[in-house]
C-alpha cells in the first residue's frame, strides 16, 4: 500500500501542471469571467428595489413568490456552472493514459524505474488510479470550490441591492446535498471510464510511435471499413451489418468513456426533461445508476480491466523506445 501511494505521489508530482494547474486555470478564469459579468448584471439598473404594501423588496417583473423558487435553483443547481472544468478533465485524462506508459519507454526511465522494487503490476495500476479515481476528485474538489465562490459573489451582488436570498439558499437541503451528489457519481464514472483508459494505456504500452493516431485511428478506421463493408454487402446481398451498434458499444466506449455524463445517452430524455426547479440529485443519481443494469456496461468494463492486464504484461518486456 505504500508503494502505491508513492506512486501516485509520483504521478501528480510529474503531472501537477495537467491535474492541478489546468484546472486551476480555468476555474480563475471562471470566477473572473462569470463572477465579474454576474457582479455587473446584478448591479446594473436593471435591477432596482420596489416597495408593495407589506414592504416587500421585489425585483422589477418578479412577484416575490420567485424568491423561493430563485433560491432552490441557486441551492440545487450551483454546481452546473462549474461545467467547463468537468470538460477539461476528459481531455487531460486522456492525453496522460496515452503517454503514461509510452514515454517511459522513449526517455529509457522505464530502466530506471525498473531497477526500483516495484513491481509492473503496481506501476500500471498506479496510472490507472490516477487517471480514474485521483484526477476526477482533484478535479471535483476544485469545482466545489469555484462553484461556492460564485455562488457567494452571486448571493452578496444580490443582497447589495436587496434581494436577500442567502437565508432561503442556506435553509434548502440540497446546498448541503449537492456535492454529495457529485460524489456519488464517482463509482459510475469509473466503471464507464474503464474501457477507454483500459484501451489508452495499452495502446501507451506497445506503440512504438504517433500513439495518439494508433489509438484514434484503429477503432475509426475499424468503424470505417465495416461501414463500406456493409455498404458493400447490402448492395449485392440485401443483408446488413450493424454497423450502429459498433459505433456506439465499441468505438463510442473505447474513445469517449472519459467524459463524465456520458451514461445520459442511455438515459430516458423526458425524465431529465422534465427538471424544471433545478437539478433533481436524486433523480439524476436514480437514472444514473439505472444504466448498469446494462450488461454492455458491465462486458466493456471487463474488456477494460482486461486492457489493463494486457498492458502490465507489455510492459514486462516491451522496454525499446
Amino acid at each position: 500500500m505504500s508503494t502505491m501511494k508513492w506512486l501516485i505521489r509520483r504521478e501528480l508530482w510529474e503531472h501537477k501542471g495537467a491535474f492541478v494547474y489546468a484546472p486551476l486555470a480555468v476555474a480563475a478564469a471562471l470566477v473572473l469571467l462569470l463572477g465579474g459579468g454576474f457582479l455587473y448584471a446584478l448591479t446594473s439598473s436593471a435591477f432596482h428595489i420596489q416597495h408593495n404594501g407589506h414592504q416587500m423588496i421585489t425585483i422589477e417583473g418578479v412577484p416575490p413568490e420567485m424568491y423561493a423558487k430563485a433560491a432552490a435553483i441557486a441551492a440545487s443547481s450551483y454546481l452546473a456552472i462549474t461545467a467547463p472544468l468537468f470538460l477539461v478533465l476528459p481531455v487531460v485524462v486522456f492525453f496522460y493514459c496515452l503517454a503514461a506508459l509510452h514515454d517511459e519507454r522513449r526517455d529509457r526511465s522505464i530502466l530506471f524505474w525498473k531497477s526500483l522494487p516495484m513491481s509492473d503490476q503496481e506501476t500500471v495500476l498506479s496510472k490507472a488510479a490516477v487517471a480514474l479515481l485521483v484526477a476526477p476528485l482533484l478535479t471535483v474538489a476544485i469545482g466545489i470550490a469555484t462553484s461556492l465562490a460564485l455562488l457567494v459573489l452571486g448571493l452578496l451582488a444580490s443582497a447589495v441591492k436587496g434581494v436577500n436570498l442567502i437565508a432561503p439558499v442556506l435553509a434548502n437541503a440540497n446546498f448541503y446535498l449537492s456535492p454529495l451528489y457529485l460524489l456519488s457519481f464517482l463509482p459510475l464514472y469509473i466503471v464507464w471510464a474503464l474501457p477507454t483508459v483500459g484501451w489508452l494505456l495499452l495502446v501507451s504500452s506497445w506503440a512504438r510511435s504517433k500513439v495518439f493516431l494508433w489509438a484514434v485511428g484503429v477503432p475509426v478506421i475499424a468503424l470505417a471499413l465495416l461501414a463500406w463493408f456493409d455498404f458493400l454487402v447490402g448492395r449485392f446481398s440485401g443483408l446488413s451489418l450493424n454497423v450502429k451498434w459498433f459505433g456506439e458499444e465499441v468505438v463510442a466506449r473505447l474513445l469517449g468513456g472519459l467524459m463524465p455524463g456520458i451514461w445520459f445517452g442511455e438515459v430516458n430524455g423526458r425524465a431529465l426533461a422534465e427538471q424544471n426547479a433545478g437539478l433533481d440529485g436524486p433523480m439524476l443519481i436514480g437514472l444514473s445508476y439505472g444504466t448498469l443494469a446494462s450488461p454492455a456496461v458491465w462486458i466493456a468494463a471487463a474488456a477494460g480491466c482486461a486492457m489493463i492486464y494486457g498492458a502490465i504484461r507489455l510492459r514486462r518486456w516491451r522496454d525499446e523506445g
